[in-house]
């Protein structure tokens, strides 16, 4: 039995959908919730991934691509103190704020084999395939003298194959994902290597 599956597939009031937090605010939560310099760095890199998407692959407005963002941004927010109620917490905190349920649902979405939701809007999809490749991506460069600079997908996909590389990063979840976002994942990968690296 997974205990952190959620049970059900609706979050939020859809009234509330306008109601998006603003940044201040998003930081304001994940730095009370996030003690981890590392995991509150992945949240970053994956908030500003979302962002980046929305605005250059969508074309999406400015309050679309700060609904992106925060989703990103706050995926992980309680996994650092609370790992056994992982997306559960962060969930009913938003909801208690009467946040867009997008942005929400996004968050409950983003580990479909987990949590039990399935991503359905393209936020839900992105959030899911960045999550994991943009994690085991930054470890890849964290082992490279120069980092980011002159990494090549191929070189990620060399990792990926390695299973005893980045181990706690699922293969099966990255797959999955690129597969329902109908993303390729060289692309995929490209633009992670291309944002990601100016992220602290």
């Amino acid at each position: 039995m997974n205990l952190l599956t959620l049970n059900r597939s609706e979050f939020g009031d859809p009234a509330n959908e306008s109601n998006i937090p603003s940044l201040e605010e998003a930081e304001n939560l994940l730095d009370e919730w996030v003690k981890n310099g590392s995991l509150k760095r992945h949240m970053r890199q994956v908030g500003m991934l979302m962002k980046a998407w929305a605005k250059e692959k969508e074309q999406l407005s400015a309050q679309e691509q700060i609904k992106w963002e925060i989703a990103g941004l706050l995926h992980d927010a309680d996994w650092d103190q609370w790992p056994k109620q992982h997306c559960r917490k962060i969930v009913e905190e938003l909801e208690s704020r009467d946040v867009a349920p997008s942005i929400i649902r996004a968050i409950a979405s983003h580990g479909p084999s987990h949590f039990g939701v399935e991503p359905k809007s393209k936020m839900d999809k992105m959030l899911y395939a960045f999550d994991e490749l943009s994690g085991l991506i930054h470890a890849y460069s964290l082992m490279r003298p120069t980092g980011y600079e002159g990494m090549q997908p191929k070189g990620v996909k060399k990792r990926l194959k390695d299973k005893s590389f980045a181990a706690q990063v699922s293969r099966e979840d990255i797959r999955d994902a690129s597969e329902r976002v109908g993303v390729d994942l060289n692309e995929l990968i490209t633009f992670i290597i291309q944002h990601q690296a100016d992220v602290e």
